[in-house]
């Protein structure tokens, strides 16, 4: 049996780099169509920006900021069969500025999906383990209620967010197999994991199953099934050579944590779950060879920062170099997430090699 399914995990994910015109810009090389698209500027503070191919181009949300779906024309216009085309707006395309975006294939617009209590509308792509969900949310505050999302498999993180509603705040909610049982994570906000005693308003279920993923009841489940609400959730399965979540305990030494992922990663995001901290980025466009230094974060809009030695991408993992809070403090929980650039050992037999 071949070590992975996957023999090319850049058919799947991959992140382009590219320079702001101010005007119309087709942006090439992502080698596939994607039906998930993040942006953010690098050079200036800026928003994330995410789209997908079931709420539609122009729709956009962020990842740091609870507000609602924005429609925004000339932001992103359409996704191609080679990456994606920009407008004139600056936060996603002007001239002299510095961008990043991280693209997923999924399987198109979507079709309907009745496994759970709750219809969706899914894109899933079972090969790599990525799909994208829309639902609308029935207000019960049962834990029965439950929404398909496509995979085949079970989830190892999930990340919903509210389109629109009545709730002024509408937080990222994310449930990740590495968090403490029973506890979800925001993506927009520093706060460590915390359970329905923290969020009243109920969080995802910890139990997500192979074909579907429910909630776990607050006073209310307002953030994550209010009723007449619109939803998009991203869940990702695990899939070998390719993607890889787990967890890690700091060490705080410089000589940190190895973290096997049994590839050589293209793109990782880690945060620190048993305290307050942010949701650090890295990636192999934004920095080609050993040290990764540049660092963005998921939770704020600030521009890249060059944080020194952060964490070398080996041919089958992480190696932590870096002794902060954010990814390395004694004894200190972290969640991570992390994308192949080439699996250990392709289709062919070769080895990874190292940067």
């Amino acid at each position: 049996m071949a070590y992975t399914t996957i023999k090319k995990p850049s058919d799947y994910f991959n992140t382009k780099t590219y320079s702001g015109n101010s005007s119309t810009q087709a942006i090439t090389g992502v080698n596939f169509q994607p039906d998930f698209t993040w942006l953010k500027r690098r050079d200036q503070t800026s928003f994330h920006y995410l789209f997908d191919s079931i709420r539609g181009v122009q729709k956009r949300l962020s990842s740091n900021s609870d507000t609602t779906e924005a429609t925004v024309s000339t932001s992103l216009t359409s996704f191609d069969s080679d990456g994606f085309t920009l407008g004139s707006e600056g936060d996603v395309n002007e001239s002299g500025g510095t961008y990043v975006g991280w693209n997923w294939k999924a399987n198109g617009t979507g079709v309907s999906n009745t496994d759970g209590s709750i219809t969706s509308t899914v894109s899933a792509n079972t090969t790599s383990g990525f799909s994208i969900v829309s639902y609308t949310g029935n207000g019960s505050s049962t834990g029965s209620n439950v929404v398909g999302h496509g995979l085949g498999t079970t989830p190892s993180m999930i990340m919903i967010k509210a389109r629109a509603g009545t709730n002024a705040v509408n937080n990222w909610y994310c449930w990740h197999k590495g968090l403490s049982a029973n506890n979800n994570i925001q993506l927009n906000t520093t706060n460590a994991q915390f359970t329905t005693s923290f969020a009243s308003a109920g969080i995802i279920n910890t139990s997500p199953t192979s074909t579907t993923f429910g909630f776990d009841s607050g006073t209310s489940v307002l953030n994550i099934n209010e009723s007449g609400t619109t939803y998009i959730a991203y869940c990702f399965a695990e899939v070998k050579g390719f993607s890889k979540f787990g967890s890690y305990v700091g060490n705080g030494n410089a000589d940190g944590t190895f973290i096997y992922t049994g590839f050589k990663p293209a793109f990782v995001i880690i945060k620190n779950s048993s305290s307050t901290g942010a949701w650090y980025m890295q990636d192999n466009k934004r920095d080609v060879y050993n040290p990764i230094a540049l660092s963005l974060n998921a939770s704020d809009a600030n521009a890249d920062n060059n944080q020194g030695n952060i964490m070398d991408f080996l041919s089958n993992g992480i190696k932590i170099r870096n002794t902060g809070t954010g990814y390395n403090t004694s004894s200190g929980t972290y969640i991570y997430m992390a994308f192949a650039e080439n699996p250990l050992v392709n289709s062919l037999g070769n080895p990874a090699t190292a940067r």
